[in-house]
């Protein structure tokens, strides 16, 4: 894969990759080339077969603010309508990524979490927060649509219809208590204890059987618009799948053996 340029990228012994964005002094506010990369990134990361679980998280006191009122919004105005489609569906492009990536994504959220930030952060299959990180969908309040990088798709499905309501008409921000109350986030903890908590899921996630995990994320996302019929038929075809890979004879023997498992 190639290096990137505009964040910082590292893989660790676990086969755990973090992205950092590192714009501290914009709490990471996203530009064109940071987008183009990310986007790009999360492609490649598909064939990169050392990588188990990927976090992604932000430098200094934010996750990430969203697009830089200089170097996106203001230079969009000159942009025609082809040109601004070009644009929003990179953004689209970045969160399908995400999605399609069949390998366990944690968002650390280090502090604020706003717009594309957000949007970000509700892609990751599962979002760790320090106390401090508020969050806000907050594409209303400059004039744009809620439904912006599968927010109206994505949101409702994670804290309900009315409570994605709420939080897409307003753009207001929501403490972190709150967001972890809704089930927007999955844990909060104190800033101090952010890197050892997300640092031991990842490694647990990484230990694991890295084509059931992939087999799960694939089905949480076919399943989202499937009826109970074709999601409990395709649910056996994917479990008798995953009882033909070799984990889950490892997991048998290991079981047996009463040792830990060795997943491939």
């Amino acid at each position: 894969m190639k290096a990137p340029t505009t964040f910082l990228y590292q893989l660790d012994q676990h086969g755990i990759a973090t992205i950092t964005l590192n714009r501290p002094e914009r709490l990471n506010a996203l530009t064109f080339e940071v987008y183009r990369e990310l986007t790009d990134t999360f492609a490649s990361l598909r064939e990169e077969r050392d990588v188990r679980v990927v976090v992604i998280t932000g430098a200094g006191r934010g996750f990430c603010s969203g697009g830089d009122v200089k170097g996106i919004i203001g230079e969009l105005f000159d942009r025609d309508v082809e040109g601004l489609l070009e644009f929003t569906r990179m953004t689209c492009e970045l969160v399908s990524n995400i999605r399609t990536l069949q390998k366990p994504v944690i968002a650390k959220l280090n502090g604020t979490t706003a717009g594309a930030g957000a949007c970000i952060a509700l892609a990751s299959d599962i979002r760790v927060a320090a106390e401090e990180a508020k969050i806000a969908f907050l594409f209303v309040k400059v004039g744009l649509s809620g439904a912006d990088m599968g927010a109206a798709f994505l949101l409702p499905r994670v804290v309900g219809l009315a409570k994605a309501t709420e939080l897409l008409f307003t753009g207001e921000f929501i403490a972190a208590a709150e967001a972890e109350r809704i089930g927007l986030y999955n844990r909060v903890v104190p800033a101090s204890e952010l890197d050892d908590t997300v640092q031991a899921l990842a490694e647990q996630l990484a230990r694991g059987p890295a084509f059931a995990l992939a087999k799960t994320k694939e089905m949480l996302n076919r399943e989202l618009d499937m009826n109970l019929a074709t999601a409990l038929e395709s649910e056996a075809l994917a479990q008798a799948i995953c009882m033909q890979h070799p984990d889950y004879r490892e997991a048998y023997e290991a079981f047996v053996a009463k040792r830990d498992a060795k997943f491939r």
